[in-house]
């Protein structure tokens, strides 16, 4: 890059600084700050609830919702909006598990799955209530509830979808990107110092082995077992049957009650009506999760907004936050 592209560089990253400078100083002197202290004094219990239909406080339907990819990317920062956040959903089910006026719960998907592991703490700890507290869990899935998505609502005792969500992928992937021939090309170098001959597996600058990929291909199986065994043991269905669907591919809502892999239609509002009345619940208070919980989450969403406006913050956001560390997902597209 000669030095015209890196002053034009320089030039556009200062320009970006102060639109977000000039926009946070906007927001500070126009924000009513006797609401922000209220905001934050609401915010003090360690989860909030929001009453979505009035009824008996001695028997609830809680709705847990799972909105975006499904992954652990730490506490909340500034830069991380109003995304999933696993940490705070996992908080919400353990206030499930210790709350005895619960007696059913509904969870709302719109996701296109994420993390092996994030997918895996969601189903265990669903899985946990249901088998302590005896309780009925419905999935009412949204646009999307592929891969990962799906692994957690497979434990639901009914699932709900829309003719248009778009579920399935079942599934394994891992990925990274390889540019050591580009690399090369341009006389770019990597000096590589490792303790072992397997530490830099699945590096971008060099073509993988096969014992490599052999070892990689072994633990995307046993990921890959672990999913069709939760929907055989979800579904009621015989393993035969999951794997017919479970090759990645994706399906609408129709193709999935066929499969077996859901019930029926229905959104939100009829699956909570359903529960109601399959399990004489037509008294019960309905409420949900989902207010910021600290000061960190409630100025996130507002940087979220300032940097919401325009391609260069978004990229400028998506640098900051983004780990592009190779890892086995649950996950449908990027």
């Amino acid at each position: 890059m000669n030095a015209k592209r890196w002053i034009a560089v320089a030039v556009a990253a200062t320009l970006i600084i102060v639109s977000v400078g000039i926009n946070m100083m906007s927001w500070v002197f126009t924000r009513d700050w006797n609401s922000f202290v209220n905001e934050i004094n609401v915010m003090e219990k360690q989860v909030q609830e929001t009453i979505v239909e009035e009824g008996s406080s001695s028997e609830r339907i809680a709705v847990l919702t799972v909105d975006g990819v499904i992954q652990d990317t730490g506490e909340a920062s500034i830069f991380s909006g109003a995304e999933y956040n696993h940490r705070q959903f996992m908080t919400q089910l353990n206030e499930l598990a210790n709350d005895d006026t619960v007696k059913g719960i509904v969870l709302s998907v719109n996701s296109p799955g994420g993390g092996v592991l994030e997918s895996s703490d969601i189903y265990d700890a669903l899985t946990e209530i249901q088998s302590a507290k005896k309780i009925p869990v419905y999935a009412a899935m949204g646009g999307m509830a592929a891969s990962g998505g799906y692994y957690i609502s497979a434990p639901a005792d009914k699932i709900y979808v829309h003719p248009e969500t778009l579920t399935g992928s079942i599934g394994v992937i891992m990925q990274s990107v390889n540019y050591g021939k580009l690399a090369e090309k341009y006389g770019v170098d990597f000096p590589t110092i490792k303790s072992g001959p397997y530490k830099d597996m699945m590096s971008p600058t060099r073509e993988m082995k096969s014992e490599e990929r052999a070892m990689l291909q072994e633990m995307i199986d046993d990921s890959y077992q672990r999913f069709v065994d939760i929907i055989v043991e979800g579904r009621g269905m015989k393993e035969a049957a999951v794997r017919k669907v479970a090759d990645g591919r994706v399906m609408n809502g129709r193709q999935a009650i066929e499969a077996g892999l859901a019930d029926d239609y229905g959104k939100l509002p009829l699956v909570i009506s359903q529960m109601k009345e399959d399990y004489h619940l037509e008294k019960a208070e309905v409420f949900e999760y989902g207010t910021p919980t600290n000061l960190t989450a409630l100025l996130s969403m507002k940087a979220h907004d300032v940097f919401s406006g325009d391609a260069e913050s978004q990229i400028m956001k998506k640098l900051l936050t983004d780990n592009h560390a190779p890892r086995m997902m649950y996950l449908y597209g990027e």
